[in-house]
């Protein structure tokens, strides 16, 4: 059950997500590598998504009730860190060990790791696949969890993405909610440059989804969308997540050259520059 947002609630969570934002940067730097722009664009929809909408509790993250949130672009991986350690599942000084030897945050999630994830992610396109399965479960065990997964638009590349979709429409696994990254970038370029998408929502459609289209970097929107996607019966929805790549940092907003790169330290501080100074704008607004 998603609550209704009110004013108070909303700024919190706004202030969270550039505060994962700025953990993000700092585990990046450290690290010397990883994926900046998904990251940061993401960092609205984990916010809400640990902080609001999600069954779950960090002291007990096998709960057999839980929502399921699974991650099928698993390079966006550092956000959802920031947000999971924010919410109580490990130390956040733990997040300065991003991709080093023996730890527990690996540039991919791996299940076995670190309590509360579902999955282990590498390969793009199968977390629909994953998420496929967990939700069929849920059904067959009559069970009320939701299962949520995560994508990138560029895994809609991916042969197996559509096999899975064509899946989930047959079987009407209405406990089913996609979410994709649609941030417009992908590895080697802009993804209407590489691969062509569009119309995503029709394609979708054809494949009996229910879609919606959101900005993904508007909290009460994308709220607003996952409270309507529960009266929605019959079918499994995806929510089109509009977001910008790099969102908060002006000089990788939109730039597909980092997506897969780390800032250096000269770069890190005027990011963190200018996160602190929206941090600023959302406390004053």
């Amino acid at each position: 059950m998603v609550f209704e947002l009110n004013a108070e609630k909303l700024k919190d969570l706004e202030l969270k997500a550039n505060e994962a934002r700025k953990l993000v940067i700092e585990m990046l730097l450290e690290a010397g590598s990883g994926h900046s722009a998904g990251s940061l664009g993401m960092a609205d929809i984990f916010t809400a998504f640990y902080f609001h909408i999600l069954k779950h509790d960090p002291k007990e993250p096998d709960w057999s009730d839980r929502d399921r949130l699974i991650l099928s672009n698993g390079h966006v991986c550092p956000i959802r860190y920031a947000v999971m350690a924010m919410s109580g599942y490990f130390p956040i000084e733990e997040l300065k060990t991003l991709r080093k030897t023996d730890s527990r945050l690996q540039g991919h999630p791996h299940r076995t790791s670190l309590p509360g994830l579902e999955t282990t992610s590498g390969p793009l396109g199968e977390g629909i696949s994953q998420a496929i399965g967990v939700a069929l479960a849920a059904k067959l065990d009559k069970k009320n969890y939701r299962t949520y997964v995560i994508a990138s638009d560029g895994e809609q590349d991916e042969g197996n993405t559509w096999e899975a979709v064509m899946f989930a429409g047959k079987n009407k696994l209405s406990n089913l909610t996609l979410v994709i990254d649609r941030n417009n970038i992908q590895i080697d370029g802009f993804t209407e440059n590489v691969m062509p998408l569009e119309s995503l929502k029709a394609k979708y459609e054809a494949f009996n989804w229910n879609v919606l289209e959101v900005n993904g970097n508007n909290i009460t929107g994308f709220v607003d969308a996952i409270r309507s996607v529960e009266k929605l019966m019959e079918k499994p929805t995806v929510i089109i997540a509009h977001t910008i790549p790099g969102m908060g940092v002006s000089f990788m907003e939109n730039k597909f050259a980092w997506h897969g790169k780390a800032p250096n330290a000269e770069e890190a501080k005027l990011a963190l520059k200018q996160l602190r100074t929206l941090q600023g704008r959302i406390n004053n607004a």
